[in-house]
């Protein structure tokens, strides 16, 4: 991408073309085309200064160097897969320590996550998708996990006609438990509490 804009000064002017793409000068190669120049006392023939700036690091490119660079300052040896749709920019990490990185109940993963998309955003903040974390297949595994939870729980409290509570989940979590049980018969369920002890509560309908 690239986006070429004037200004009064140099510096105005690759502001507005960065502000245009929606990237931080950092991630940007910057072409002065025109230096800014005063006319005849200084009114006319003014010549305003005119950039053109080129992005050179796309969002997935970014976050693939982080995330090794962040491997690398840890000392874990580990892989960085990126992918990108419509909808998501998906980081993948795989290898044979990574798995420290998920935490107890994902609860590592899930902070690393929202750390990431407070950094991309400030990176690129024209920046519109989710950003995803997964560390070894771990949010695959865990939605298994959740699922077969959600329908055993959901029997119990058919069967005794008695509302459960479970363990606090992530938002992501709970949003698993909803979905699960949203056609479950003879049951409704609800959040409850609050973060980072929210957890879904399986009642009778």
């Amino acid at each position: 991408m690239e986006c070429e804009k004037t200004g009064r000064t140099v510096e105005e002017a690759v502001d507005n073309a960065l502000a245009s793409l929606g990237i931080r000068k950092e991630n940007a190669e910057v072409e002065v085309k025109d230096e800014p120049a005063q006319g005849i006392f200084g009114i006319i023939g003014n010549k305003a200064a005119r950039v053109s700036v080129r992005q050179i690091k796309l969002p997935g490119e970014y976050l693939e160097a982080y995330l090794n660079e962040m491997l690398k300052f840890m000392d874990i040896e580990g892989y960085v897969e990126v992918a990108e749709d419509n909808e998501k920019l998906k980081a993948e990490i795989s290898g044979q320590k990574a798995g420290i990185l998920i935490g107890r109940r994902g609860r590592i993963l899930s902070d690393m996550q929202y750390l990431l998309s407070v950094i991309m955003r400030r990176q690129f903040y024209g920046l519109d998708k989710m950003v995803v974390l997964d560390i070894e297949n771990y949010r695959a595994r865990r939605e298994r996990t959740l699922n077969t939870l959600a329908r055993n729980v959901a029997q119990k409290v058919s069967k005794e006609n008695k509302e459960q509570a479970l363990e606090p989940m992530t938002p992501q979590e709970r949003r698993i438990i909803h979905i699960a049980l949203q056609e479950y018969r003879g049951v409704t369920t609800f959040s409850s509490g609050e973060e980072p002890y929210r957890r879904v509560v399986i009642k009778p309908q």
